[in-house]
């Protein structure tokens, strides 16, 4: 078990060098700003955040007995210190051996590659680092990215035609709602494409794990037609964060990786990634980001201050909360929503309601953003087969903040 945790709180028997040992934070005289998130996040017991630490302590002896499946990190960090951290080691090279070599819709291309995501030489950890695969939370930073770039007039308006950067002549299936598609609607996955990713991705119908077998994901999400007009109702779609991905290089002239690390990682202090490409050569706009679990914390918090770090703007407040707040309400009974690559959940709390907001990444990667408590809760996993043990972002939310001491 890695801990990045030097001081730990002593309850019982308790130490990092011991498996079933949390890294709770132990104080720490070198933060600053009254606990505002630095370069580097200090640490604190949960007592001095407010959190009492034997919920904490249940959850975490639940990860370590699989009730959650494949658990690689847990960090809560709560008025901009660090109270929970503790990171899992799991052999994923003997997990996932035998799924590694059987050709199938998650062995895309080859079985060596890195969309092979049974290869522990490239998932959940990228090459044996400690940079843990994001998968779809790369879309919610692919989303910061573009909002820097329009603060900053380098993107254009989200109501400019997805088509005007594109070849109509070269392209499938053009008629009146495509034509309407904007980039408005590609952020809120409402673009109005026929497209099935509601189905385990192991499934071969998963129009996803289709594309992935094509040389030009772009061109094969836009070649497909059109099932609903553009706006009229959400439809989750990996594809449409790839055309993104185009739109933003030949819209900035830069690639996205290039200028996500210069605006968006180098004032965060992240210093630290990888970023898969697609066959074509184009950054991984979809799922292809590779970051600590401490770093990814830190996104979360940038929009937990509301585009703010270290009293400096770094993604307009205005697009952080059009972001947040859903552009559609799903109805679902999780009661949630979809903004700007970001999703919206409701919660309940001692009989009354609050929302949170998280990122969701296939294998249990869940940035969880709890403004109510001033609090972030970053979760990262490789559970990739269906029907197995899940720590979904509603019983986090739930198990933690039931540690908050009134």
């Amino acid at each position: 078990m890695r801990c990045f945790i030097a001081l730990v709180l002593f309850i019982g028997a308790l130490g990092c060098s011991d498996t079933h040992a949390p890294a709770l934070g132990a104080g720490d005289a070198a933060g600053t700003d009254a606990g505002r998130a630095t370069e580097e996040w200090s640490i604190a017991t949960p007592s001095e955040l407010g959190l009492s630490a034997e919920p904490l302590l249940s959850l975490h002896e639940d990860i370590l007995q699989g009730r959650y499946g494949w658990i690689d990190s847990l960090l809560i960090i709560r008025e901009g210190r660090i109270a929970f951290e503790q990171y899992y080691e799991h052999d994923y090279r003997a997990i996932y051996g035998e799924e590694a070599r059987t050709p199938g819709p998650l062995v895309v291309n080859s079985p060596g590659g890195p969309y092979n995501y049974f290869n522990a030489f490239w998932h959940p950890y990228f090459k044996d680092t400690q940079l843990h695969s994001m998968q779809s939370v790369t879309k919610s930073i692919v989303s910061a990215a573009i909002g820097i770039a329009i603060s900053r007039g380098d993107f254009p308006d989200l109501d400019t035609p997805v088509l005007s950067f594109f070849d109509v002549d070269k392209t499938a299936n053009v008629d009146e709602k495509k034509q309407a598609m904007t980039l408005r609607h590609l952020l809120t996955m409402s673009e109005g494409l026929r497209w099935n990713e509601n189905v385990p991705y192991i499934d071969p119908t998963n129009t996803f794990t289709i594309m992935a077998r094509s040389l030009d994901w772009v061109q094969f999400t836009l070649d497909q037609p059109m099932a609903a007009a553009p706006g009229t109702r959400f439809n989750y779609n990996s594809g449409a964060s790839l055309i993104l991905g185009q739109i933003f290089l030949q819209a900035t002239g830069i690639d996205i990786e290039a200028y996500t690390a210069r605006h968006l990682f180098q004032p965060l202090g992240i210093t630290d990634y990888e970023w898969k490409r697609t066959p074509f050569g184009l950054a991984d706009t979809q799922e292809g980001l590779f970051l600590s679990t401490r770093d990814l914390a830190k996104i979360a918090y940038l929009y937990l201050q509301k585009g703010r770090w270290n009293q400096k703007t770094i993604i307009a407040e205005s697009w952080v909360n059009d972001s947040l707040h859903p552009s559609f309400e799903l109805n679902d009974e999780l009661r949630t929503g979809y903004g700007f690559k970001w999703w919206s959940q409701r919660y309940q709390y001692q009989d009354k309601s609050y929302v949170a907001y998280l990122g969701k990444g296939f294998g249990g990667q869940r940035p969880i953003i709890l403004p109510d408590f001033d609090m972030v809760i970053v979760v990262t996993g490789w559970n990739i087969l269906p029907d197995k043990p899940f720590l979904h972002a509603e019983e986090a939310i739930e198990r933690v903040v039931s540690s908050v001491i009134e």
